[in-house]
């Protein structure tokens, strides 16, 4: 299944003994576009903190009450950010404990949702204050790879090999894999006046300092792209023509 990370905005993240927050926004690592962490702001049961929950914390997706099961409970998510406080060390420490991406390397082609291995029962998390941020861009304390916003980098202007034609305005994941699959570009004000979906294997580069996502392909490769329709992906037909 695919949808666009917008539709995912608002999400309830369900804990194992109630309510854990909203989802806010997802962190993706920009060398396999995998998801590494949803963001959740946890509302007034803990001061509207924001915490990172890996993919791996997911049970089966409720997509009819817009809620995603996680195997953690909410005690847990206080004892862990309380370990965190002690940032950034304990972020050092917990991927000491837990592996590079707290539950392990899901930059894969791997499902986590609906079927979490049994030991995994510890809480997914970390504090998003033990995450440094630059630009747009987010860098995991001992990690060589840059974690990307899904919010951040939404409105970016997107630059064809020879021409500046849209900016990003969502962006379509795999919900089996929480990979990134596509970036949708609004092309009003440019080349072809719509919404179009291409590929994230298109894109060459992201340039934080520029607000710029930079393509490999030309503009006219862009006018050539069918019409995204997101009510065709959420009826689970292609939206391309081929």
């Amino acid at each position: 299944m695919q949808c666009t990370i917008n539709s995912l905005h608002g999400f309830s993240m369900v804990a194992t003994n109630g309510e854990a927050g909203k989802l806010k926004e997802l962190y993706f690592d920009l060398k396999t576009w995998a998801i590494r962490y949803f963001v959740i702001e946890t509302g007034n049961w803990f001061s509207n903190k924001k915490v990172l929950i890996t993919p791996q914390a997911l049970l089966a997706t409720d997509w009819a009450n817009r809620k995603f099961p996680i195997n953690i409970t909410k005690e847990q998510i206080k004892s862990n950010l309380d370990i965190e406080s002690e940032k950034p060390e304990a972020c050092r420490r917990e991927r000491k404990r837990h592996g590079p991406y707290a539950w392990g390397n899901y930059g894969g082609k791997r499902s986590y949702a609906g079927n979490p291995p049994a030991a995994m029962n510890f809480a997914a998390l970390v504090n998003i204050e033990t995450v440094q941020r630059k630009d747009n861009a987010t860098k995991h304390v001992g990690d060589d790879s840059p974690l990307y916003s899904s919010e951040g980098l939404t409105g970016y202007f997107i630059h064809a090999t020879d021409g500046e034609i849209g900016y990003a305005k969502d962006f379509i994941i795999d919900t089996v894999t929480w990979n990134i699959a596509d970036v949708v570009i609004d092309t009003h004000s440019w080349v072809g006046g719509h919404k179009i979906a291409i590929p994230v294997k298109r894109i060459k580069e992201i340039v934080p300092k520029a607000n710029k996502v930079v393509l490999y392909v030309s503009m006219a490769f862009i006018n050539k792209e069918p019409a995204f329709k997101e009510s065709l992906l959420a009826s689970g037909k292609t939206f391309r023509g081929s």
